[in-house]
């Protein structure tokens, strides 16, 4: 039986399991993860950059060892998840709306021998399906963006994060200051109203318990990280034959230059939120 979701909940969960979606991500960004990379060059390769963002978030967490609960809230394809695992042995629950990168992510945790780590739950985070106090770290990257109460989402994180657990997470946000007017191509883009801001989660998060510890603000890494997806889908289009339709391709080209765009303007911006339940 299929959850019911909001309007806006539902809209990501569709768009994120259709065929279009689920091969372009797949092929163009990455293989393993959805969410934005930390750059040493311009034309780093997406994989690599993507990685070095799970290990800069993972260097602020009190410790990451055998005995950790970690859940990745939107964590896409369990990219994020798989390497947790590898690198640290812990056990990791990812929580996803999208059933389609779900069957992928599982077949991958099997074909790497993760599965007795990784549990992939189809699930949206604004109603996390744990009881309070379960978790030493909720892990987020690049999908807090997607619902459309985003305050449900950091409480309920805090709800489920332990005594002196970390939630760290990024997102695309738009600038305190921003005219938010001239992201209105990125809200129709992504079929939301308004993006989160530095202000917002600090507000927010501050409201739900939890002391921030840190912001490391990488703006540039926005406009640089949507711009090497750019670039690789007009270099690779020829292979998306067959698997993303022209339409997607041509709409999601569109959609990355208002991201580049709003980034290079100072309208948006990108990085790591670090906070404690003290």
């Amino acid at each position: 039986m299929t959850k019911k979701y909001s309007e806006e909940v539902e809209i990501a969960r569709k768009y994120y399991n259709s065929s279009d979606a689920d091969n372009f991500y797949y092929r163009i960004w990455g293989g393993e993860d959805l969410h934005l990379g930390i750059y040493d060059s311009e034309d780093e390769d997406i994989y690599k950059a993507s990685r070095r963002t799970i290990d800069r978030m993972a260097s602020y967490a009190e410790k990451i060892d055998e005995n950790t609960k970690v859940i990745d809230l939107g964590g896409g394809f369990g990219g994020v998840a798989r390497h947790l695992a590898k690198k640290y042995g812990c056990k990791v629950v990812v929580l996803n709306l999208s059933e389609t990168e779900n069957q992928r992510g599982r077949k991958m945790n099997q074909e790497q021998g993760l599965d007795h780590l990784i549990d992939i739950i189809d699930g949206s985070f604004d109603d996390i399906p744990y009881d309070d106090n379960t978790f030493d770290i909720v892990w987020s990257e690049d999908a807090i963006l997607h619902s459309d109460n985003r305050v449900k989402v950091i409480n309920e994180a805090a709800r489920v994060l332990k005594p002196n657990g970390d939630l760290i997470f990024t997102d695309p946000m738009q600038t305190d200051n921003c005219d938010e007017s001239v992201l209105e191509p990125v809200y129709d883009r992504i079929k939301l109203s308004s993006l989160g801001s530095p202000a917002f989660y600090r507000e927010t998060c501050k409201a739900a318990g939890l002391t921030e510890q840190t912001f490391e603000e990488m703006a540039g890494n926005l406009s640089n990280h949507y711009a090497k997806v750019l670039s690789d889908t007009e270099a690779n289009e020829d292979k998306l034959d067959g698997y993303v339709s022209t339409e997607y391709i041509e709409n999601m080209k569109k959609g990355l230059r208002h991201w580049v765009k709003g980034g290079k303007e100072g309208n948006l911006t990108w990085g790591i939120f670090h906070f404690k339940n003290e």
